[in-house]
């Protein structure tokens, strides 16, 4: 049986930054990813100003830097005919005054390979978990199926699930969540880019039932596509060119842009959840990230929050799993760092959803009676500094420990 000091489930933005920082702290660890690669689309592909410094701190700006990346200052919306700045990022301080959009797979990239130059660090791809081992109720590691489809096993003091909304690691510790109602469901799709577009915009359309946000993602627009939750199935009985024109009506895109939508194939559903642990952890298991608080799309904060409960992990942990000795009380120091900015950007996404999507989507938003807060989003530049530090940086961001920094390479 192998062993390890710490099992991270899941290779994703949490458990790909926890599996460097660990390691840094000279930590044990191996990270189980069940996929083969880390391309996969339509995932978060914003980098917040919060995570862009902790790169920094990391000496790991400038080989992000080397990444090809759009870089936005500000997040608009249009109403109808009326444009709303909802966030700007350069009344932040600091020389990250931006949402670095890159794709989520050179993200990750960048992490492992950092992480590969730490000797106590290993990365095993097509390893996916199966279960928990167990012994007189405490969690000791878990059971996996690694690339040949063998039943494997690796004892672990500590096992932390980072393997997202559906979380395995989750659902066999019996940890449940809350679950909150969201009005949404999302349509992700890829639309050609005009040749006369304007560079590394993100924007969004609301007005006659109708709600969609896209970014662009250099020859081509990723875009998401509201729809009414669990009405999936009965939008897809009509015909592929009713979407088509949905499309070309609410951002004016040609019929040779929308021709990579040839039929419902090129159109991927996303089901939104959004829940909270109460609990986090038991006896020799932690849950962060997605695992432990699914996040609504809105404002693409996801990423950034996974991040920051890695480092807050990390920072708390590193210690305890040096000496061997990881405490339920532990665990919850952990839970307790991170819930008030979970619960604050959660918070945040409901008020949005209400405010904004719902009406968006049931054809009462209207231009001309807007709510209060866009109105004075228009009208007081200040207050969209204030939304571009809530949704880039946040409440309780976190900073790399000494023990993770490095200088810049």
């Amino acid at each position: 049986m192998d062993r390890t000091q710490c099992c991270v489930v899941g290779g994703g933005p949490a458990g790909m930054m926890l599996g460097l920082l660990l390691a840094r702290a000279g930590v044990q660890v191996t990270v189980l990813e069940k996929h083969r690669d880390f391309l996969r689309d339509f995932r978060g592909d914003t980098v917040h100003p919060s995570t862009l410094r902790l790169l920094d701190e990391l000496g790991l700006g400038e080989r992000f830097a080397r990444i090809p990346a759009g870089h936005l200052q500000q997040m608009r919306i249009q109403v109808g005919g009326t444009t709303v700045v909802m966030a700007d990022f350069r009344w932040l301080r600091g020389r990250h005054r931006h949402i670095a959009m890159v794709p989520q797979w050179d993200f990750l990239d960048l992490l492992a390979a950092a992480a590969a130059e730490e000797p106590s660090f290993e990365l095993r791809m097509c390893s996916e978990v199966t279960g928990l081992r167990t012994e007189a109720g405490r969690v000791t590691g878990v059971h996996y199926r690694d690339v040949d489809g063998a039943e494997r096993e690796i004892e672990a003091p500590l096992t932390v699930g980072c393997d997202g909304r559906w979380s395995v690691v989750r659902r066999e510790a019996g940890l449940r969540p809350i679950g909150f109602e969201v009005p949404m469901d999302v349509w992700q799709l890829r639309v050609a880019k005009a040749d006369d577009a304007t560079d590394g915009e993100v924007f969004g359309h609301f007005g006659g039932g109708q709600a969609s946000v896209t970014m662009d993602r250099g020859d081509y627009y990723q875009t998401a596509y509201l729809i009414a939750k669990g009405s999936d199935e009965t939008l897809r009985a009509q015909d592929i060119s009713v979407f088509r024109k949905r499309l070309a009506e609410l951002f004016g895109w040609s019929d040779g842009q929308l021709e990579s939508v040839r039929s419902w194939d090129d159109v991927k559903l996303l089901e939104v959840e959004m829940n909270r642990l109460r609990r986090w952890y038991r006896d020799g298991v932690l849950c962060i990230g997605d695992a432990a608080h699914a996040m609504s799309p809105v404002g693409g904060v996801g990423v950034n929050i996974a991040v920051q409960d890695a480092v807050a992990a990390a920072r708390i942990l590193a210690g305890p799993l040096r000496r061997g000795q990881v405490t339920t009380d532990v665990l919850a120091k952990v839970q307790r760092r991170r819930t008030l900015p979970v619960i604050v950007a959660q918070q945040s996404q409901k008020g949005e959803h209400e405010m904004l999507l719902r009406p968006a989507l049931e054809g009462t938003l209207d231009e001309n009676k807007l709510p209060v807060l866009l109105r004075l989003l228009r009208r007081l530049p200040f207050m969209r500094g204030l939304t571009g530090y809530l949704g880039g940086v946040g409440i309780r961001p976190e900073h790399a420990p000494a023990f993770a920094r490095r200088p810049m390479s």
